[in-house]
């Protein structure tokens, strides 16, 4: 009995070091994470496949980009970066739909997202405009790079404690928009590349930068209901849309870029004078109102003020 035990301790022994060696053996490991089942943490290994797949989708979109916008072939690469940003919306969505949202899904969009919407729109600005501009150029391209990579950090670490109806910043695919279709309108309409367009397009990216990063809030349109029935008046609205911009896509969707990154600001000067509004007393505001209109000399009040000066006067 002792030797077979001793034995069996030995075969377990080699089959340890055998499963060690085999696994030191293998250059890729297997993606392991903890997640949250029925109240218990729980390891899981592997990934899922098809919201990723959406996601390297969107990073091939922004590679591609990048490599047309170096070509000098800005028109495809515009519509790459389009094609980025629909697999970029459709991978969460399916994720959630499909219950197979992860831990690993979240930090590779994120990577995704730096290349289609940070990397890829910077390089296409540049070498349709900025690179006239010298160091200046590459510097406004690098800033934008940058305050994307912070831009998407934030949104990591701000997952799931913020309100998922609004964007805290401008968000990357549409701080992209707004350089990329600027490059697309004014490439289709033949503008001349001259010293003062490479400044617009310099002030564009470094102002669609500068709103990724600010405390903002933009709204994200994450709460519109996609399952359940809507009134049929919605369906005529998305039509007009979509022939609205089939009118003239590079201009149009560059006027709706401007219109969505205007809005963030716009929503916070409102904010901000309605709390100031707020602050102000009712009964200093009324007390200053009456103030004013005392002081106010009406058509009554002005016979009655000469009257009493000819009097005293005589």
């Amino acid at each position: 009995m002792r030797f077979h035990a001793v034995m069996s301790d030995d075969t377990n022994n080699i089959q340890d070091e055998d499963a060690e060696s085999s696994e030191s053996i293998l250059l890729i490991d297997d993606h392991e994470e903890v997640v949250s089942e029925g109240g218990r943490k729980v390891r899981r290994k592997g990934i899922y496949l098809l919201p990723n797949l959406l996601t390297t989708g969107a990073m091939f979109a922004g590679f591609y980009a990048v490599i047309a916008g170096m070509e000098g072939d800005f028109r495809h690469a515009c519509v790459a970066i389009i094609v980025a940003m629909f697999l970029d919306t459709l991978d969460g969505r399916v994720a959630r739909l499909t219950n197979t949202s992860s831990a690993f899904g979240a930090e590779y969009d994120s990577l995704s997202d730096l290349v289609a919407f940070g990397v890829a729109p910077a390089l296409i600005c540049f070498s349709w405009a900025l690179s006239s501009l010298g160091k200046a150029g590459w510097t406004v391209c690098f800033i934008y790079v940058a305050c994307t990579a912070l831009r998407l950090a934030r949104f990591n670490v701000q997952l799931g404690t913020t309100d998922k109806r609004f964007f805290v910043g401008l968000a990357s695919a549409s701080a992209a928009g707004l350089v990329v279709f600027m490059v697309w309108a004014l490439y289709e309409n033949q503008v001349a590349v001259t010293g003062f367009v490479a400044l617009i397009a310099a002030m564009v990216t470094f102002i669609a930068a500068g709103l990724m990063v600010l405390n903002i809030n933009y709204y994200s349109f994450k709460d519109l209901d996609m399952k359940n029935r809507v009134p049929f008046i919605v369906m005529i609205l998305v039509i007009l849309v979509l022939a609205i911009v089939s009118w003239d896509p590079p201009i149009v969707l560059f006027i709706m870029a401007i219109l969505y990154a205007s809005s963030g600001p716009a929503m916070a000067i409102y904010a901000k004078r309605e709390k100031y509004l707020q602050k102000i007393p009712i009964g200093v505001e009324a007390a200053n109102t009456d103030t004013a209109s005392e002081a106010t000399p009406t058509p009554d009040n002005a016979e009655t003020v000469n009257k009493n000066t000819d009097e005293s006067q005589s």
